[in-house]
């Protein structure tokens, strides 16, 4: 799989963020375009100011575990999922986890637009760390679950960003992972397709093998799929506990 970490400790859980804060520097002033950045960074007139993208966030997820991340735009869910899938290192604090992971980030990110899907597949797969032969063995149920077969030797430059979502999305639970982050991935593509990878991330939530990190702006969806939440706003952890109390309170922020 795509990041591999610790699988020799036998505690309860299988992600462990212990007080992360994330900081970017942010350039101060407007600048236009590259050539402007580069002149002022050269001559040492750029300054940037810091932005708290999460402020000393905690949390623990037990194996077998549905876990749902809430908040508005931009309070850093998806800075929090990157963290915890190993893209992004923390400005401070720790995270563990235990076992492989499967992240529905960003989906089709390492594709080559020029090669055909099904060069795609084995591209994608040798970034998740599938060999060819897994892929050889595997390649009809991907094709299968995309519902994309005539379309395997079309250029992806060709597909639409739903077409995209199917094959990546395919790959990537092609097998049962330790842990699955979710990340938006079911808002991408037609209303059946959608159906269908949730219907799949509910196997493997039925299953009790797979811990499952889940971020989406439908609530309702968050409460279908999730046992706890946890609520972050403006990089701040504002609540961790039962799905329906969590919904419930960051409701009521809009009341």
């Amino acid at each position: 799989m795509a990041v591999k970490t610790d699988t020799t400790n036998s505690e309860d859980y299988a992600i462990e963020v212990n007080d992360v804060s994330m900081i970017f520097n942010m350039a101060s002033e407007r600048l236009d375009n590259l050539k402007e950045y580069f002149i002022k960074l050269v001559k040492h007139e750029l300054f940037f100011e810091e932005f708290h993208a999460l402020k000393h966030v905690s949390f623990k997820v037990r194996r077998g575990e549905v876990l749902g991340l809430v908040g508005t735009n931009g309070s850093g869910k998806s800075t929090m999922l990157k963290i915890i899938a190993g893209v992004l290192e923390p400005s401070e604090g720790s995270v563990r986890v235990h076992g492989n992971i499967a992240p529905l980030i960003e989906l089709g990110a390492g594709f080559d637009i020029e090669l055909t899907a099904r060069e795609n597949i084995y591209l994608n797969g040798a970034l998740l760390g599938y060999t060819k032969e897994f892929i050889d063995a595997h390649l009809d149920d991907i094709v299968d679950f995309a519902e994309l077969r005539d379309f395997m030797d079309m250029p992806l430059k060709n597909y639409s960003s739903g077409m995209v979502a199917r094959i990546a999305f395919a790959i990537a639970t092609v097998v049962e992972p330790d842990v699955l982050i979710v990340d938006e991935t079911l808002s991408v593509g037609d209303v059946f397709f959608q159906e269908k990878c949730e219907r799949r991330i509910r196997e493997f939530i039925e299953s009790g093998r797979v811990t499952v990190l889940f971020v989406s702006h439908s609530l309702e969806q968050v409460e279908r799929l999730c046992t706890r939440c946890v609520w972050i706003e403006k990089g701040e952890q504002r609540m961790i506990g039962d799905t329906d109390d969590v919904c419930q309170a960051y409701r009521r922020q809009f009341n």
